[in-house]
């Protein structure tokens, strides 16, 4: 359905009139960088461009008080002597003649995107604005902001289109106080917000933003506050934050909506934020968003002030909008010892209001004192954002390579059937171990897989489907990951349902992760074979997808994933193509899906899709795990979080 990107080039024009350090960095610059650098990499010609419209003042009533409207809307007049005093009674604001105008249009555009995609005109989209809105309130400006850009776009999504559960993702490394009192006591908004909090003593210096506050009234466990109170927070800790905070909250309230403030102060550079997060690291955050809300994902622009950072990030984000897959992130993916305190405290404060939190608030054995320390982050950029990393595009995004003629798939038009096939010498020779595999039918559906599978390895192709007979289904796994080893993947990911056995001759040496779900019971029975029985609900399959899975796949880091539906697997098309869509987060998004001949017609066509980059399907409101699958993640947890730090949800206890 596409991208949208929402922008006016009179939203450049407001830039500070006066001497004033502290708003500075709040210039037109911010836009025309990033605007540029989209244009640069070819994704703005990609995007469905939209030109903002000017908010109505009945659109900012929604919000806003008519006083304040009728406030700003006179700075339109004002000398610049007069707008200095009138920007002195507000904390960090400095207006500006054309500041009404700019942020109408600012407010506008995040009205248009959000039409756009709840229409059904685009998938998805980002507002590419200033000044930006999530600290303004009710009746006052406030850094930099002067209307509240997202807060309006969820009072809107609800008037006009009838919304009752929106997700609001607010990853600006500023608490957005606005967005958190104008919804506090409303129900139908999640606030989700990280900042910079350092106990207190960073602005805005709020006591309520520390993760006891959580709402009031009706609206108690829908503010979630996720206080970093250290500089230098890194990939994994924003990752760990989603895998153990936001997401089984955001599955448990099923939004219709996701509406992200995206402000880009949190990533690498950035002299606001003093963070170590790479631009790539937003690409993940993003695709692990595109799977809620059928993907209704819109991202309007907060902070970001140091240009390049900035630009990157932005660039990041739409290309993960446009379906692209995510570029591997850089460094340890270990969470530092602060970044999981305040997981915990987070937790630990929303458990009593999200039934997904409160069966696993019982604590594993616990950990030998000591965790990784968060590094102050320096001043200027790493060398990181020197040569940011990008995934080359393959030929070929998504293949499917079938044997069965008669199976009629109705796939998106970038999506293609493979006909070609490994030699058939070369592929009797990876058959001959395996007796399974002697059959032609067999033998057909192993050459084709080569094929497939040799085109990832050398970046023809993206990701791929591949087919084989039941008999041969564990044969067939054996050979591709032993193929996948032995031609350029350095670590591979095998994800296996139903009958699947670990190959027994598969050496421990660190290359290849095994992670079995439907086995007979939970076992580590190493760091690289983990086995755990299918979770009976789909409030368990979540909780092993985002307790398990996902963070022992981050942290191995994988250059393939290879997906094995085998038989017995037991799952629901849905549950299969979240699966998929939250692996193609890994390497790159080279994933492998193997299916069984029987089940292709089903789940090859959706899962093709979700490879390719479309939104799996809603799971709706998910179950409660139960007891038994419960006591199955927390053992494996207690068990493997030595060897694996993303696991960790809960800090080190220091003796």
């Amino acid at each position: 359905m596409g991208t949208a990107l929402v922008y006016h080039e009179d939203m450049t024009a407001t830039r500070l009139l006066w001497d004033d350090p502290e708003c500075e960095i709040e210039r037109p610059e911010r836009l025309t960088a990033a605007l540029d650098r989209l244009r640069q990499r070819g994704l703005e010609q990609r995007c469905l461009l939209l030109s903002a419209r000017e908010a109505s003042e009945e659109e900012l009533g929604l919000v806003h008080s008519p006083e304040y409207v009728s406030l700003v809307r006179e700075t339109q007049v004002l000398g610049k002597e007069e707008l200095q005093a009138l920007s002195g009674q507000f904390d960090a604001i400095c207006f500006h003649p054309s500041t009404f105008h700019c942020a109408r249009l600012a407010a506008g555009a995040g009205l248009q995107l959000v039409d756009a995609v709840l229409t059904g005109a685009v998938q998805n989209g980002l507002a590419l604005v200033r000044p930006p809105g999530h600290h303004s309130q009710r009746a006052a400006a406030n850094g930099f902001c002067v209307f509240n850009n997202v807060a309006i776009a969820a009072a809107h999504a609800k008037q006009k289109h009838g919304l009752h559960r929106i997700l609001v993702v607010d990853w600006d490394v500023h608490h957005g106080q606005g967005i958190q009192y104008l919804f506090e006591d409303d129900p139908s908004i999640l606030y989700f917000s990280w900042h910079r909090y350092e106990h207190g003593r960073f602005w805005p210096f709020l006591r309520e933003s520390d993760a006891d506050a959580v709402g009031r009234g009706q609206g108690l466990g829908f503010t979630v506050n996720l206080p970093w109170n250290q500089v230098g927070m890194g990939n994994a800790d924003y990752v760990a934050a989603f895998l153990h905070l936001l997401l089984p909250l955001a599955f448990e309230f099923d939004p219709e909506l996701v509406l992200v403030s995206a402000g880009f102060d949190s990533a690498i550079g950035d002299p606001e934020g003093q963070m170590q997060a790479t631009p790539e690291c937003f690409a993940h955050l993003t695709q692990l968003l595109q799977v809620l809300a059928g993907g209704r994902v819109c991202a309007m622009l907060e902070g970001g002030y140091h240009l390049e950072s900035l630009a990157e990030s932005v660039c990041m984000t739409v290309q993960t909008l446009l379906g692209d897959p995510a570029p591997p992130l850089s460094g340890s993916m270990v969470p530092c010892q602060s970044a999981l305190e305040s997981i915990q405290s987070a937790r630990a404060a929303q458990a009593p209001h999200w039934k997904s939190l409160q069966l696993q608030e019982e604590r594993p054995p616990p950990l030998l004192p000591g965790g990784p320390v968060c590094k102050g982050a320096a001043s200027a950029p790493s060398s990181l954002l020197d040569q940011p990393c990008l995934c080359p595009a393959p030929s070929v995004r998504t293949a499917v390579a079938l044997t069965a003629p008669d199976i009629t798939l109705v796939l998106p038009p970038d999506v293609i059937q493979q006909e070609g096939s490994a030699l058939r010498e070369e592929t009797e020779a990876w058959a001959r171990p395996h007796e399974s595999l002697a059959r032609e039918e067999a033998l057909a559906a192993l050459g084709k897989l080569l094929y497939l599978l040799d085109g990832m390895l050398d970046g023809q192709v993206n990701s791929g489907i591949a087919a084989t007979p039941a008999s041969a289904a564990a044969a067939t796994l054996d050979v591709a990951i032993r193929r996948g080893l032995s031609h350029g993947a350095q670590r591979l990911l095998c994800v296996a349902l139903g009958q699947l056995d670990r190959p027994p001759d598969l050496a421990h040496d660190g290359r290849s992760l095994w992670l079995n779900i439907r086995g007979k019971e939970a076992a580590a029975l190493s760091m690289f074979h983990v086995s755990t029985p299918l979770p009976a609900m789909t409030g368990g399959f979540l909780s092993c997808i985002l307790g398990l899975v996902l963070p022992l796949a981050y942290s191995f880091q994988p250059d393939l994933v290879l997906v094995a539906l085998g038989p017995g697997h037991g799952l629901q098309g849905r549950h299969a193509a979240l699966l998929a869509a939250m692996l193609r987060g890994l390497a790159g998004g080279r994933v492998l899906a193997l299916l069984e001949e029987d089940s292709t017609p089903q789940l090859a066509g959706i899962l093709a899709r979700v490879l390719n980059g479309e939104a799996p399907p809603s799971l709706g409101a998910s179950s409660v795990a139960s007891p038994e699958d419960v006591r199955a993640l927390m053992y494996l947890r207690g068990q493997l979080e030595p060897q694996w730090k993303m696991l960790q949800c809960h800090p080190h206890l220091v003796a």
